[in-house]
């Protein structure tokens, strides 16, 4: 519909605002976070280097619960890992435009930003971790820094809904409104800096869209934390696994719900706990 094509693109220039305000933030530090393919330009000694190609053609994830893990989607966090471990540069010209053609994956606003952020945090995800391990001398602590909120940051945006949902349980339900209130001043706020910055006004959705991006996005990237083995690109058919489903497979996928449904116990307890202290 076309109220879901236009949610699409307020939510997209709003991503691409907010990455502009990060991306010239980490370019600072001469280490960006991502190598977004279609808007990198590599060095022609590097990208044909054969570490350089090995690395983006057979890159890899050994996990201690999901064994090993051939990536299929996410090829500039590949080409960022290794430049990163390499001990390379990677700036961020700001004022260079890059015209991004994009259309909506799925029917409906939420299954499309969903089936994106699945893809995109998966990849995040995937070359998260053996970033975080590499020295942070080679790279500078800011930067490293950063990484890790990658890591922490999905669950630290959890414990304001579910801080405000326990309280509405167990306390009173009028935090709820208070709570709205609050978010849409923040997110309101947060905007305004966001279109100072990029020298553009925003639309009314983009506060609420903020909101949902933070939110779900956060609740999609513990997801796909704990199942770093499920990848899927966005139209084509390229996915891990097969059309048959093995007792191992099942296994592991019930493993992964156990250990995502305990983390979220976890983080439900800790706010109780707060609280009660």
């Amino acid at each position: 519909t076309n109220q879901s094509l236009n949610l699409f693109k307020d939510w997209f220039v709003l991503r691409f605002n907010q990455r502009q305000v990060m991306m010239c933030s980490m370019g600072l530090a001469k280490h960006v976070l991502t190598l977004t393919g279609r808007m990198s330009v590599f060095r022609a000694n590097l990208a044909t280097h054969p570490e350089f190609v090995n690395g983006v053609g057979h890159d890899y994830l050994d996990h201690w619960r999901l064994g090993r893990v051939n990536f299929l989607t996410g090829d500039d966090k590949s080409t960022w890992y290794w430049l990163l471990k390499n001990g390379y540069q990677t700036l961020y010209l700001p004022d260079v435009v890059s015209a991004s053609v994009e259309t909506q994956p799925r029917d409906t606003f939420f299954d499309s930003a969903k089936t994106l952020m699945v893809r995109w945090f998966g990849n995040m995800m995937r070359t998260n971790g053996r970033a975080l391990r590499l020295n942070p001398k080679t790279m500078g602590f800011f930067t490293w820094w950063s990484i890790l909120d990658q890591r922490v940051s999905m669950f630290t945006t959890l414990v304001g809904p579910l801080s405000v949902a326990l309280t509405a349980i167990l306390v009173t339900p009028t935090v709820i409104p208070l709570y709205i209130a609050w978010v849409l001043m923040t997110r309101y706020i947060f905007c305004l800096f966001i279109a100072r910055f990029n020298g553009e006004w925003f639309p009314v959705t983009h506060p609420p869209i903020l909101y949902f991006s933070q939110v779900v996005g956060a609740s999609i990237k513990s997801f796909v934390l704990f199942r770093l083995d499920k990848q899927k690109w966005t139209r084509q058919n390229t996915a891990s696994g097969g059309a048959s489903v093995t007792l191992f497979d099942r296994l592991k996928s019930a493993e992964s719900a156990i250990h995502h449904a305990l983390t979220l116990c976890w983080l439900t307890l800790a706010i109780l706990f707060v609280s009660v202290v």
